[in-house]
């Protein structure tokens, strides 16, 4: 039965973009980090993104959806409760702090914002890959998915304090990518290295297979930006266009990058610009036009390539600290870089298509953006080093950050029974060392 609410093509649009933003974890981020990585830890890094998807959507429906988007207990976090029932499901969504309504289901809405909740703990997989206690992951997963992705998605955009202020995060750089980064980076920390060996050797097992999550991650991309209007909208349009434009600057950037200084365009490389230019057009995709799209897909193909290639490698806190494979430098540096430029290159009529009364950026006459949007940032750096260090630190009393040294010796084997090819016989295992 039809409700008067209900805006048949809006929820198709919300349920299509939810499901391919859901594709960037599974398949997507599964398969590249399945391919990206050394053959012994093929397996254990994918089931790292597959195990985080499952694991966050469960407490997602049983309290944590309410903690992000619900009725403000703090004016840093929801209430949390349970959003299972039919009631719940079939109602029309809203999010009651920030008085946003939307013409689909609560289902809709909520599943939408699970796959954003989701991808957040994949990514930062991406930094712990090649040692850290699957037992340990299991447990972490909820944990930070509480107690801080719930708090920076509330302030932001539940209608919580960084919302009232005035901070502009479109779809994610600061709630997922510099969250993500600098969670990540903290944990590489606390967790240790890799072996010595893994460290200096840690040649991808499949590139093809890498191209193939990669490819899936940006188009996915499209419901990532082209979301969170939430209706199938203009503004939508624009965020779909500017999330490809800067995307393909930023390959482009970074491919030349490559080819002046390593003398070699690679495949890799590509693919960190391709990342790096989705994560920095995040927080604008909506509310700047192309020519900022592609000054940020510019800014976005040489800041963090300097950051991962020439601070990365000199700076003893990166040579020391293994973050597998550079989470800090693709997402934090890249989310951090994009929320400040969207300060800069708002404009007006964008952050009206989108319903945000702020008056543009700094293009638009406004300075003032850019330090909201450092004030944004702040939080966000301050709630994950702190959050983060602690929960990792109560995990450490219950079981090892870090796998023993012989499952780091032979890998997936060790830690799962599996191995991810059989390239003798008919494929009977015999037990070797992963590499």
């Amino acid at each position: 039965m039809s409700v008067a609410w209900l805006n048949t093509g809006d929820n198709a649009w919300q349920l299509t973009a939810a499901t391919v933003v859901g594709l960037q974890s599974i398949p997507g981020l599964v398969v590249l980090y399945g391919g990206i990585v050394k053959k012994k830890w093929a397996i254990n890094s994918a089931f790292m993104a597959f195990y985080a998807f499952a694991a966050v959507l469960i407490a997602w429906i049983l309290w944590a959806y309410n903690m992000g988007f619900g009725t403000e207990w703090t004016s840093f976090v929801g209430i949390p409760h349970p959003i299972a029932s039919m009631g719940d499901e079939l109602r029309q969504a809203s999010i009651p702090t920030s008085s946003t309504l939307a013409a689909f289901p609560m289902a809709t809405m909520v599943y939408f914002q699970f796959v954003f909740a989701a991808i957040t703990l994949v990514i930062m997989a991406g930094a712990f890959l090649g040692r850290m206690n699957f037992k340990a992951w299991m447990l972490f997963v909820p944990l930070w998915l509480t107690f801080s992705y719930t708090i920076g998605a509330f302030s932001l955009w539940g209608g919580g304090w960084l919302t009232s202020l005035g901070v502009i995060d479109y779809s994610g750089g600061y709630v997922i990518h510099l969250s993500a980064g600098i969670a990540g980076f903290i944990g590489a920390a606390m967790i240790g290295p890799r072996l010595k060996r893994d460290r200096e050797s840690f040649q991808p097992n499949n590139v093809l297979m890498m191209l193939v999550g990669a490819g899936i991650l940006w188009i996915g991309w499209n419901g990532f930006n082209g979301g969170d209007p939430y209706a199938a909208s203009r503004d939508a349009g624009a965020a779909v266009l500017n999330t490809n434009v800067a995307t393909a600057m930023s390959v482009l950037t970074w491919t030349v990058m490559d080819i002046l200084y390593f003398k070699k365009p690679s495949v890799i490389g590509a693919v960190q610009g391709m990342i790096t230019g989705l994560v920095a057009i995040t927080p604008a995709a909506g509310v700047v036009d192309g020519y900022g799209a592609l000054l940020i897909g510019l800014a976005s193909g040489i800041i963090p390539w300097l950051s991962m290639n020439i601070m990365g490698k000199k700076l003893a806190l990166f040579r020391k600290v293994d973050d597998t494979l550079g989470v800090f430098h693709t997402h934090a540096v890249a989310g951090l870089l994009g929320g400040i430029l969207t300060g800069v290159l708002a404009t007006k009529a964008g952050c009206a298509a989108y319903g945000l009364s702020n008056p543009g950026g700094a293009i638009d006459g406004n300075w003032h953006q850019v330090i909201l949007q450092l004030y944004g940032a702040g939080f966000i750096i301050a709630l994950n080093i702190v959050v983060t260090f602690i929960i990792l630190k109560l995990i450490s009393l219950v079981v090892p950050l870090r796998m023993s040294e012989e499952e780091l010796l032979v890998g997936d084997d060790a830690v799962h029974g599996e191995e991810a090819y059989a390239l003798y016989g008919d494929g009977e295992r015999q037990p070797i060392l992963g590499d």
